[in-house]
């Protein structure tokens, strides 16, 4: 199973960014996706999760209302659509497959860096 993140970079607060994860090596259409991310000198959270049919969604609620979690099956890619970022949004940020619950999971991505200066 390999993830693949992308669509990191540096915004200002305020703006909006969209990640993508391409999944391969699994049936994609049959897992859980999941967003997590990791700020310098933090444990990783949990940011945002969908179903494997992306009828059900759930977030942190540090992000609710700002984040969306999308997926589409037939690009095996899922995505994370932020709006109205902040600087404490600064982090790394992961997509995950494979949840074994209480922040963990099988299969991780190699990570994308999402900076928001102010």
């Amino acid at each position: 199973v390999q993830l693949q993140a992308y669509g990191g970079g540096l915004v200002q607060a305020g703006d909006s960014l969209r990640l993508s994860c391409a999944a391969s090596g699994l049936t994609f259409s049959s897992y859980a996706m999941a967003w997590f991310r990791q700020a310098p000198g933090l444990e990783r959270e949990f940011v945002g999760y969908i179903n494997w049919s992306g009828d059900s969604t759930n977030y942190a609620d540090s992000v609710k209302g700002r984040f969306t979690v999308t997926r589409d099956n037939a690009k095996n890619t899922v995505y994370l659509q932020m709006n109205s970022l902040k600087p404490e949004d600064t982090a790394v940020y992961y997509c995950a497959t494979g949840l074994t619950g209480k922040g963990g999971a099988d299969y991780w991505g190699q990570g994308t860096l999402v900076t928001v200066s102010s």
